[in-house]
């Protein structure tokens, strides 16, 4: 009797326990796994000893292979740890990072001992091509597989990019490998049982400082209107789920194509969160927006990014500031929230900028005091990590820090483990910006959040948020903004949520 191939899948430990939500990515990797073999999920933002979980399962089984799903910013550390215990204990073991991290950084990644191969974007078709590799009975021919990168004679080879697919087994994706999933749903302001699901993989734009572009270059891929329905009821009749958190990475692409799906919603009428784009959401006809509604969609986080159209030009968002003041009216009259993120701080015109965004803000909340303020640190990538349909095609402005020197990137993971690094992978601080303004940010955020807490924060009891808005309100009305030192002191008692950190 042939024996099958047995590959372990780790999610390392990023968020708490109570935040925990399915671990896609690997689900639907087993998906794909379990048509030719067999695996194996450890996910470590339930399990929180995940070097113990992992030694044990490699006590229990004989896995040919370890893949690991590697973000930047606080996973890489326990990303690092995972694969160093593995290596020192089953040396021999092949050792695969996937995700966000190996894809941008895949060199970085190479570099380290304990890492083998790295498979960039989607890995649904590419790891079982590389399990059958490593375990089929002839040498592997490692250069066939798409999306692979692999080292040989102490060189890093890329193989070519393979097109994106959204395959269809007709199966709902293996949730019972997880133990209980229903410890996977949370109560959340959408509801008690709010379940994370991605329907779509992608996004047809290019913005440069984006991930999601660098990983997919502008391929969108939407699924069946079949597999939605089927998928969507089984976590509503099946699991429990009474709301849905979807991890899309622009949910709202063209309008006749999102009809059907937005039906699909209307059927099922379970409350709904999403990303979207301004331009999108104001391309929607009466009729869709009337779907939209019976859908119960809640809150749409729109990135707006900078009130600069210049800005917005140069980093190819495709949309202008007129569209985001439009977008967060239209909301208002239709009862979503719009989540509008903004950048601050950009390499040039870093104060200018950032005091412009300021105002902006105000401008949007006069329009929509219900709209939701997430503001970041811009971080753009390094050229390195564009999509290669991008890289050195239009060449971001030159990143210097304080001191007017050239930012140079981290060479290896354990320089991302960098405090400073990690930071700048959370778009929480940037080489350029000075104490000052750093200062300024975090206290401009301190007294919006207080003067207007999110609606997603069910822990703070309302009255407690209600006081801090009337200590706030002096402060927004009047633009005074520094050293909200009683803000500071109340919030060490209340601690709002932070939406930015924390997400629903």
């Amino acid at each position: 009797m042939t024996r099958l191939p047995q590959t372990l899948l780790i999610n390392p430990t990023i968020t708490s326990r109570s935040s925990a939500r399915f671990p896609l990515s690997l689900l639907h990797l087993a998906a794909a796994l379990d048509q030719s073999g067999n695996s194996t999920i450890i996910d470590g933002n339930v399990d929180r000893d995940v070097i113990g979980a992992t030694m044990h399962a490699m006590e229990q089984n004989a896995f040919d292979a370890v893949g690991i799903s590697v973000m930047g910013g606080p996973q890489i550390a326990p990303s690092i740890k995972v694969s160093k215990a593995i290596r020192e204990r089953y040396p021999a073991i092949p050792i695969i990072w996937g995700g966000y991290f190996p894809t941008l950084y895949t060199d970085t990644a190479l570099v380290a001992p304990y890492v083998d191969y790295a498979i960039r974007g989607q890995a649904e078709e590419s790891l079982p091509e590389l399990i059958a590799a490593l375990t089929g009975p002839a040498v592997p021919d490692l250069a066939k597989i798409g999306s692979l990168s692999w080292k040989h004679d102490g060189a890093v080879v890329h193989n070519p990019n393979r097109r994106f697919t959204l395959g269809d087994s007709g199966l709902v994706l293996p949730y019972d490998k997880l133990g209980d999933p229903r410890r996977y749903l949370a109560r959340t302001f959408l509801g008690r049982r709010t379940v994370a699901h991605q329907a779509a993989i992608g996004c047809r734009f290019r913005c440069t400082f984006c991930g999601v572009a660098a990983m997919f270059g502008g391929t969108t891929v939407l699924p069946a209107v079949a597999r939605l329905e089927r998928d969507l009821r089984y976590l509503k009749y099946e699991l429990g789920a009474d709301s849905v958190q979807f991890f899309d990475h622009n949910f709202f692409d063209r309008e006749q194509d999102m009809i059907p799906l937005l039906e699909v919603m209307a059927k099922l009428e379970m409350p709904w969160w999403c990303y979207a784009r301004s331009d999108a959401l104001l391309g929607l006809s009466e009729s869709t927006w009337k779907l939209v509604r019976k859908s119960r969609l809640q809150m749409a986080y729109i990135g707006a990014e900078s009130p600069s159209g210049q800005m917005l030009k140069e980093i190819r968002k495709g949309t202008r500031p007129d569209q985001t003041l439009e977008v967060a009216e239209l909301c208002r009259r239709n009862g979503v929230i719009p989540e509008m993120s903004f950048m601050v701080a950009p390499p040039e015109n870093t104060e200018e900028e950032t005091e412009l965004t300021f105002e902006f803000i105000r401008d949007l909340k006069r329009i929509n005091p219900e709209s939701e303020i997430i503001v970041y640190i811009y971080t753009p990538l390094p050229e390195s990590s564009k999509h290669e349909k991008d890289r050195n095609k239009r060449p971001g402005m030159a990143l210097l820090d304080l001191n007017g020197e050239p930012v140079v990137f981290p060479k290896t993971p354990e320089e991302w483990m960098e405090p400073r690094w990690v930071d700048y992978a959370c778009h929480a601080d940037a080489p350029w910006l000075t104490d000052k303004l750093r200062r300024r940010i975090l206290d401009f955020v301190t007294v919006l959040r207080c003067r207007f807490p999110t609606v997603q924060d069910l822990r703070s009891p309302p009255w407690t948020k209600r006081s801090l808005s009337a200590m706030a309100s002096w402060r927004y009305r009047q633009r005074r903004y520094d050293r909200p030192w009683e803000l500071n002191l109340a919030n060490r008692l209340v601690r709002l949520r932070m939406p930015q950190v924390s997400g629903l």
